[in-house]
């Protein structure tokens, strides 16, 4: 069975980061119930999937206490309001610890549940940037390009929050008590930076995009356009690598590591790699060149690798990592609204009181 099996985590609807972690747990077997608005609908994708959900409307007191009565029998919790949403509505750690007091209760947002910011609004860019990760993002002399919402959101807050679970869940399972997990995109994407943070330390980074090795200042390390609009990355560190890209591309591989030659170095490699398309550069360098297609995401669907290795499902990410021997069962979709009435079930209420609660408008 999955690795996660008879672990149960009641999710609070919402966007981005938590619904990621919410994925990664359901992935590798947890049971997540995700609690949706009545009448809302969310469009299919895969952060959604694996899940059973109900719908119920915590703006009225009777929504309130089923979550309640629901959190009481699951082993975690995911939510990602402003600080003091779920205090509002009666369902803090105050109150739900009290109830569960081997409840693992997972909070995930932008700054943290105090600070100066922490009731400011924002999104992923602004939780990098002031994390100083997004500095170093981009092009020298222009200003720093977002990485899409790849490190706040998911990188420094999803992935986040679902280690965080998981370390807080087995620490109940060795007698713990339950707890609170403060999950923040500004302190995950700082820590996804730890690397640079020590380059730093020892006086081997310089501030603002593209400034650095691993940021496009190195001719071995960046990408470059090809003759047919497409691009190729280059990956080429270590000498030997380094050596076996000099020899695709015909130049002299000395001076590698001489810091005021990656200019000229760069404009040079771009020159040559400007006169064939990419798909042919790809075939002709070594292996040991590391050199890549960037691929749009429909070419990365087909690419030989990827379907050796069943890294997608459908067009969306299969569950990972992968483990031996409690494999991840094969992603389904989830339909909003679906199991309110088997989870209800579950808490020993009846039909017609779920008739009853149904036409109030507490569930969906």
């Amino acid at each position: 069975m999955p690795a996660l099996t008879d672990i149960r985590i009641v999710e609070f609807a919402g966007i981005g980061p938590g619904p990621f972690a919410g994925m990664m747990l359901a992935d590798h077997g947890a049971e997540v119930i995700r609690i949706e608005r009545p009448r809302e609908t969310f469009p299919p994708h895969s952060l959604s999937r694996n899940r059973r959900s109900i719908a119920l409307n915590l703006k009225a007191s009777d929504g309130v206490d089923l979550a309640r009565r629901l959190c009481a029998t699951a082993d975690g919790l995911i939510e990602g309001f402003r600080p003091g949403v779920m205090e509002r509505l009666g369902l803090g750690p105050g109150e739900l610890l009290e109830d569960n007091p081997k409840l693992v209760y997972g909070r995930m947002t932008g700054w943290g549940q105090d600070g100066p910011l922490a009731q400011a609004p924002g999104h992923d860019i602004n939780y990098i940037a002031v994390a100083g990760v997004l500095d170093g993002i981009g092009r020298p002399g222009e200003p720093p390009v977002a990485p899409v919402n790849y490190v706040g959101d998911f990188g420094g807050g999803g992935m986040l929050l679902a280690f965080g679970m998981v370390s807080a869940l087995l620490a109940v399972r060795m007698g713990a008590p339950g707890q609170v997990v403060d999950a923040a995109m500004t302190e995950g994407a700082g820590l996804l930076a730890a690397m640079s943070w020590g380059f730093r330390s020892a006086g081997l980074w310089r501030d603002g995009p593209g400034a650095n090795l691993l940021s496009g200042a190195a001719p071995f390390y960046r990408c470059y356009a090809c003759a047919d609009g497409r691009s190729v990355a280059v990956g080429a560190i270590e000498p030997h690598f380094y050596r076996a890209l000099a020899e695709g591309l015909g130049v002299d591989p000395a001076g590698q590591m001489d810091v005021g030659r990656w200019p000229d170095r760069i404009a040079q490699f771009a020159a040559i790699f400007a006169g064939r398309p990419r798909d042919d550069w790809v075939a002709h360098f070594d292996p040991d060149a590391c050199v890549s297609p960037v691929l749009t995401p429909g070419e990365a669907l087909e690419h030989p690798h990827n379907r050796a290795r069943a890294a997608f499902v459908g067009e969306a990410p299969a569950p990972a990592p992968r483990f031996s021997a409690t494999p991840a069962d094969e992603p389904r979709a989830a339909v909003a609204g679906e199991a309110t009435g088997a989870v209800l079930a579950e808490l020993g209420i009846g039909a017609d009181e779920v008739e009853s609660l149904r036409a109030r408008g507490v569930i969906g």
